[in-house]
C-alpha cells in the first residue's frame, strides 16, 4: 500500500467516524425537538445545527486539501517546486529563520513580477509557510487555487 492510498484510507475512516457522530448528534436533536417545550425545542434546534456546521467544515477542509494537492502535483510535474533541500535546518527539522526569510524575499520578488500567475502564488504560499506565516500561506494558497481555476 503506497503513501497516497494510506492517507486516503485514513481520511475515509475519519470522515466515516465523523459522519456517524453527526448522525447520532442529529438523532439527539430530533429527540429533543419531539419532546416538546420551548427549552427542549430550542436546544434541539441548536444540536441539529452542530452536524450541519460540522459537515460544512469537513467538506471545506477536504476540498481545500484536494485543491492544494492538485496544485502541488502540477507544480511538481512542471519542475517548479521550491527546492529547500540545501537550506540549513534547526534540530527540529524546520528551516532556519534567516534562510526561510531569504527564500521568501526571493520568491516574493518573482511573484511581484507576475502576481496573476497561479504558479507564482503557489510558490509564494509555500515560501510563507516555510517562513512560519501560516495565515498568509493559507490566504495566498486560496488565491493560487482561484487563479488556477480561472486559467482552466
Amino acid at each position: 500500500m503506497n503513501k497516497t492510498t494510506k492517507v486516503l484510507a485514513i481520511i475515509t475512516v475519519m470522515v466515516l467516524i465523523l459522519g456517524f457522530y453527526f448522525f447520532l448528534l442529529g438523532q439527539r436533536g430530533v429527540t429533543l425537538i419531539q419532546n416538546g417545550g420551548v427549552a427542549s425545542i430550542s436546544l434541539g434546534i441548536g444540536v441539529l445545527l452542530l452536524p450541519i456546521l460540522g459537515l460544512w467544515i469537513v467538506w471545506a477542509t477536504l476540498k481545500a486539501g484536494f485543491d492544494h494537492q492538485r496544485l502541488a502535483s502540477r507544480i511538481r510535474d512542471e519542475g517548479l517546486e521550491l527546492d529547500v533541500s540545501e537550506l540549513p535546518r534547526r534540530p527540529s527539522g524546520r528551516i532556519e529563520r534567516d534562510a526561510a526569510d531569504e527564500l521568501f524575499q526571493q520568491i516574493k520578488t518573482e511573484w511581484e513580477k507576475d502576481p496573476d500567475n497561479w504558479r507564482n502564488s503557489y510558490r509564494l504560499a509555500r515560501a510563507y509557510d516555510y517562513a512560519g506565516d501560516r495565515g498568509r500561506a493559507r490566504e495566498t494558497m486560496k488565491r493560487a487555487v482561484a487563479l488556477e481555476r480561472a486559467e482552466s
